[in-house]
C-alpha cells in the first residue's frame, strides 16, 4: 500500500491578493497596478494593507509584498503603519470574502485530486496519493499548480510531505520542498517553532525555554513536552516529525465514479460541451455497469482557464443506466439555468461524477405495461426536476391521522414516487357527496358567523367582505386534536430547508389550551343560496375549552 502524500498550499497574501484582483476587475485603483506592470517608469504601486480591530485598536491583519518591503508587519498598529508610510492604501478585513476566495481556489484544485481540505485561514491540504503520476510526478504537479495560481494573481507557497503537519510547516518557511517518505524529521528539524502552527502562547513558551527550532523541541523527552505544553502539542510535533499522522477532512465526499476529459485547446461552444458530456456519460455508464450500479445524483464540473469553476448537478428518482438519459437531463438543466454557463476563455477540463449510486434491480419491461408506465412517469419527473428544481416537483403521501390539514404531506417526487404509487387513499362512497373539500385553505380563514348559541349550526357568515346566506347545512362532525402532539411542535415547526420553506405545514391558526393541546373543532358542510358549498368549523367546546367561539372557513367543495 502506497504511503500517503500530502501537498500543502499556503497563500500568505490572500486578503491583499483578493483585493488586487477585485480592483483589476472593477477598474478603480487597479489602473495604477496595470500601469505599473506595463510601464518601466513606474516600478511600484502604493502599499496595501488590511486592518482589523483587536483590543479596540486597528492593527495590520494582512499586507502585500510592497508593504512588507518597507518594514510593515502583521500586528503593527495602523497609526504606526501610517507613520512609516503615509500613502498606504488601507482596506477593512473581510473574512467572508477571504473564505469565499479560498473556497473558489479549493474548487479549482479539485482538478488535481478530489480530496481537498481547507487549512484555515489561508491554506489548503491536497491528498495526492496515487495521482501525482498523472501530471508527470510530484514536482511537475506542484509546479503546474503553483504556476497557475501565480498567473491568477496569488502569492503561493507549497510543499509535499507524508503528513499534513510536516507539509504545512515547510510551506511557512520555504517554497517548493518535496520530502521523501520517512525523511520528515530531518526536513523540519531546522525550521522555527512557529511553523508548527501552535498557539502563540506555546510558541512564546518554547522560545523562553530556549527551544527555537523544531529539532530543539524534538530532542527533549516527550513526557517533558506533554507536561509543559499539553498532549495536543505533542501529537502535533510527532505528526510534523513523521512519527504520527492525522487524516485531513475533505470538503466534499469522494464520488462513487469520476470520468473527465482535459483539453489542450479550451472548448467554449455549446456543441463541444454537449458532445463532451455525451462522451463522458457513455464512459461513466460503462464503468457503473461493471458493478451493476446506476447513478442517482450526477455532477458536471466545468473548469475554466482563468480558475473559475462551475458545477451543475441533476438527480434522478431511479438509478440511471443509459447515457441518453444523462444527456437529456443535463440538457434540461443547462437550458433552465438562470445564470447561463459562461465559458469565458474556454474550459480546459470537464468532469462528470456519479456522486450517489444505487444497485440496479432488473425488472421485466416488455410485457408489463405498468412497469413501462412507471418508467415514463419517473423520466418525466426527472426532467421536470432538472428544469425547475427537485424541491418543486412533489407528490402527496397519506398520513395516519384524522386531522384534515395533516391527512397528506408533500414530499419530493424523485425520492417518493414509488411510495406514492403504492399509497392507499380513502375511496369516495359511490353516490355520496365528498366528505372533504377539493380545495382547502392553508391556514383556514377566519369568518364572522351568525348562529344559535352555543350549539346551533351556522345560518349566515361573512367571508372576504361577502355575506353568504346558508340554505342547507350538515353537521357537526367533531374532530378532536391529537392530545399526544403538542401544539408548539405539531402546528408551528420551524422550516429547516428550502423544501419546508416552499411547502410549509398547515393549520397554524389553531389555538392551544393551557395543557398545550389544540382546541376541538366542530365541522359543518354548508351550501349557500347560490349553490356554493363550504366546509367551515367552530373552534372549541363551550365552557370546557372556550367561553366564546371562533369560526373558520377551511375549504370549498367543487
Amino acid at each position: 500500500m502506497a504511503r500517503r502524500r500530502i501537498l500543502s498550499l499556503w497563500l500568505p497574501r490572500l486578503p491583499t491578493d483578493r483585493i488586487a484582483r477585485e480592483l483589476l476587475r472593477s477598474g478603480g485603483r487597479g489602473e495604477a497596478y496595470r500601469a505599473s506592470q506595463s510601464s518601466p517608469a513606474i516600478k511600484e504601486i502604493s502599499p496595501r494593507i488590511v486592518v482589523a480591530k483587536q483590543n479596540n485598536a486597528l492593527v495590520v491583519a494582512a499586507l502585500d509584498d510592497t508593504a512588507a518591503r518597507i518594514g510593515l508587519a502583521v500586528g503593527l498598529p495602523l497609526a504606526n503603519a501610517r507613520a512609516i508610510c503615509p500613502d498606504i492604501d488601507v482596506f477593512d478585513a473581510d473574512e467572508t470574502a477571504d473564505g469565499k476566495t479560498l473556497n473558489g481556489i479549493a474548487d479549482w484544485c479539485d482538478r488535481f485530486t478530489p480530496l481537498v481540505a481547507l487549512d484555515p485561514p489561508h491554506g489548503l491540504l491536497l491528498d495526492i496519493t496515487g495521482c501525482a503520476h498523472l501530471f508527470g510526478g510530484e514536482a511537475a504537479l506542484m509546479n503546474e499548480l503553483c504556476g497557475a495560481l501565480t498567473r491568477q494573481g496569488f502569492v503561493v507557497s507549497a510543499a509535499i510531505a507524508g503528513t499534513p503537519a510536516c507539509a504545512r510547516a515547510l510551506t511557512r518557511h520555504a517554497h517548493g520542498r518535496i520530502v521523501a517518505p520517512g525523511e520528515e524529521a530531518g526536513a523540519v528539524a531546522a525550521l522555527p517553532v512557529f511553523t508548527l502552527g501552535a498557539d502563540d502562547a506555546i510558541t512564546r513558551g518554547l522560545r523562553r525555554a530556549g527551544l527555537k527550532t523544531i529539532g530543539d523541541v524534538a530532542a527533549r523527552g516527550r513526557h517533558e513536552i506533554a507536561a509543559r505544553f499539553g498532549a495536543a502539542f505533542t501529537a502535533l510535533l510527532e505528526q510534523a516529525l513523521g512519527q504520527g499522522d492525522a487524516p485531513i477532512n475533505p470538503r466534499k465526499p469522494l464520488p462513487d465514479f469520476i470520468v473527465e476529459r482535459r483539453f489542450a485547446e479550451p472548448i467554449a461552444t455549446d456543441g463541444a460541451i454537449a458532445m463532451t458530456l455525451a462522451s463522458l456519460a457513455r464512459t461513466l455508464i460503462a464503468a457503473m455497469e461493471k458493478q451493476g450500479k446506476g447513478a442517482r445524483r450526477l455532477e458536471a464540473g466545468f473548469f475554466r482557464t482563468d480558475g473559475a469553476v462551475r458545477v451543475i448537478a441533476v438527480e434522478t428518482g431511479r438509478p440511471v443506466t443509459r447515457g441518453e438519459t444523462i444527456d437529456r437531463l443535463f440538457g434540461e438543466r443547462l437550458d433552465a439555468l438562470a445564470d447561463p454557463l459562461d465559458p469565458g476563455f474556454g474550459f480546459d477540463l470537464v468532469r462528470l461524477s456519479a456522486v450517489r449510486t444505487d444497485l440496479v434491480i432488473q425488472e421485466q419491461r416488455d410485457l408489463d405495461a405498468h412497469v413501462r408506465d412507471n418508467d415514463e412517469v419517473a423520466a418525466l419527473v426527472d426532467r421536470l426536476a432538472a428544469r425547475i428544481g427537485s424541491h418543486r416537483v412533489v407528490v402527496h403521501l397519506p398520513q395516519d391521522t384524522h386531522i384534515p390539514e395533516r391527512a397528506s404531506i408533500p414530499v419530493p417526487a424523485q425520492q417518493s414516487l414509488a411510495a406514492a404509487m403504492r399509497a392507499e387513499w380513502l375511496e369516495r362512497i359511490e353516490g355520496e357527496p365528498p366528505l372533504r373539500p377539493l380545495r382547502m385553505f392553508a391556514p383556514p380563514e377566519p369568518i364572522e358567523v351568525v348562529a344559535l348559541f352555543p350549539d346551533g349550526p351556522p345560518a349566515q357568515f361573512k367571508w372576504r367582505h361577502r355575506q353568504c346566506l346558508i340554505a342547507r347545512v350538515e353537521g357537526p362532525e367533531r374532530i378532536a386534536m391529537e392530545w399526544w402532539n403538542r401544539c408548539e411542535q405539531a402546528l408551528s415547526p420551524e422550516p429547516d430547508d428550502e423544501f419546508m420553506r416552499l411547502h410549509p405545514p398547515q393549520g397554524e391558526v389553531a389555538v392551544a389550551r393551557a395543557d398545550g393541546s389544540a382546541l376541538t373543532r366542530d365541522y359543518f358542510r354548508a351550501e349557500d343560496k347560490e349553490g356554493v358549498r363550504y366546509w367551515l368549523y367552530r373552534e372549541g367546546i363551550y365552557r370546557r375549552e372556550v367561553q366564546t367561539f371562533r369560526w373558520f372557513l377551511h375549504g370549498l367543495f367543487a
